[in-house]
């Protein structure tokens, strides 16, 4: 029953997350609604009510019993063991400026883990899928976190949550990594850059209490891709939590990734 559910997921997820996309193309430098949404400064278009209208129907209408949790609608069905995590447009702030780094992203937790993963970026044409225990693949090709002969001249991903960007101890991170790396990479669209992780174009990402519903598509993306992820403490993630600090690499660097860290973190002690 359990590899029945996910294999018609993924085939379901696959299709509708291209759907999604291609609305988010067609109203690129084309939308016509913006409006804030929080007193953090975060925003909402039109594109994302949209995408994420086309998603929702299509799995309640396959999965009715599964609970969802999608960025702008907020919580649909009853608890259970089966929970969707939808993301209709990452990198909406982006996407409103006109720049194009953007994409939609679903997940399917069960028990609290992920086990599917998609993500999707409509401009390049790229789908990403990670499915437990069976790999990591861009366009149907498998992919993988790849080591770096020097961890220092290697470029790292900073995620952020947006309820924290102005904590002082991740002030001093984010400029002890700017520092401690030839580049440190915000793309506010966090999950191109898991994707870029698990594709072996990044060396690592450093992520400050950072913890919403493009979360664990990329965090799955990346432990299929044979990358490692641990918190601050360098504990093993699993599981889901409310706020996150983890970092992510190949397990050969995660030494070194969480010494940068910790030294970062040190400095506001």
């Amino acid at each position: 029953m359990y590899e029945t559910i996910i294999q018609s997921a993924r085939l379901l997820a696959e299709t509708v997350i291209r759907e999604a996309g291609q609305i988010c193309k067609a109203k690129f430098d084309n939308y016509a609604e913006l409006r804030t949404k929080d007193e953090f400064g975060d925003i909402v278009t039109e594109v994302d009510l949209l995408a994420e209208e086309v998603i929702i129907k299509r799995i309640r209408e396959a999965f009715p019993e599964h609970q969802i949790h999608s960025e702008e609608a907020g919580i649909i069905g009853e608890e259970n063991d089966w929970l969707w995590m939808i993301d209709p447009l990452d990198g909406t702030n982006n996407f409103a400026i006109g720049l194009p780094v953007f994409s939609s992203s679903i997940t399917l937790i069960h028990k609290r883990e992920p086990v599917l993963g998609i993500i999707y970026e409509p401009l390049t044409d790229r789908l990403f899928v990670s499915v437990r225990g069976k790999g990591a693949f861009c366009n149907g090709h498998q992919i993988e976190v790849k080591p770096t002969a020097n961890l220092s001249k290697g470029n790292i991903g900073w995620i952020q949550g947006h309820g924290v960007q102005n904590d002082l101890a991740a002030v001093a991170l984010r400029q002890h990594i700017d520092t401690s790396f030839k580049r440190m990479l915000r793309l506010w669209a966090p999950t191109l850059l898991w994707c870029m992780l698990a594709k072996g174009n990044l060396d690592g990402i450093v992520l400050y209490n950072s913890e919403g519903d493009d979360l664990y598509s990329g965090l799955l993306m990346v432990k299929e891709a044979g990358g490692v992820i641990v918190d601050f403490d360098g504990n093993s993630f699993t599981g889901m939590k409310d706020e996150p600090y983890l970092i992510a690499c190949h397990p050969d660097h995660k030494d070194q990734l969480l010494e940068v860290v910790r030294a970062g973190l040190g400095s506001q002690r």
